[in-house]
């Protein structure tokens, strides 16, 4: 099992694709990592969101919200998916502030060690600090290719782009590749 000593985290909120959260659940456990979803609880001990299309079920009992640095340092990768997580993940109660999931984000960038994996609209939990991602190559769904560009991105059309640190995929279709090549990366497969 490549990924044994691995722990992944997965930001998880309403309307997430079933098809890609489904998949990350059986291929990393596959590969022997500790997967973890974690979401804003609100100050609830548990949350079920629900998936887009088939309205399938998913409780979440870890937040980012209150995380230390050493328990953020103990990821190896943060997934930010596709779908509506990102977009109901960057709402803020204080429109001066950075949204708790961006700030959360901003937070893995800053540790080089962990690998970020952006897919689709995930970018979307970027928007609110755009510095993230200025000047790097990456990909997303076609719909936020103005987007990517407006952020400083440098958009690359591939379907699983890699930037140092930085792994993300067109959509969430591309699920497959993009898990794979975050395996490969995490069990050192691909310098």
């Amino acid at each position: 099992m490549k990924l044994s000593t691995k722990k992944i985290a997965i930001l998880i909120e309403s309307d997430f694709f079933e098809n890609e959260i489904f998949y990350y659940q059986y291929r990393f456990a596959e590969e022997g990592a500790d997967l973890h979803f974690l979401t804003r609880l609100w100050g609830q001990p548990k949350l079920t969101f629900y998936g887009k299309e088939y309205k399938a079920p998913l409780d979440c009992i870890e937040s980012f919200e209150s995380m230390t640095d050493e328990e953020l340092n103990s990821f190896d990768a943060i997934i930010v998916p596709s779908g509506f997580v990102a977009d109901r993940l960057r709402y803020t109660e204080d429109v001066d502030q950075l949204p708790p999931a961006t700030q959360f984000l901003k937070r893995a960038f800053a540790n080089k060690k962990i690998i970020k994996g952006i897919i689709c609209h995930g970018l979307w939990l970027v928007a609110p600090a755009t510095e993230l991602v200025i000047g790097r190559k990456l990909v997303c769904h076609n719909n936020l290719i103005g987007d990517a560009k407006a952020y400083g991105a440098v958009y690359t059309n591939e379907d699983v782009v890699i930037d140092n640190d930085l792994v993300t995929a067109r959509s969430g279709g591309h699920a497959h590749l993009f898990a794979k090549k975050i395996i490969q990366l995490l069990s050192g497969a691909e310098a």
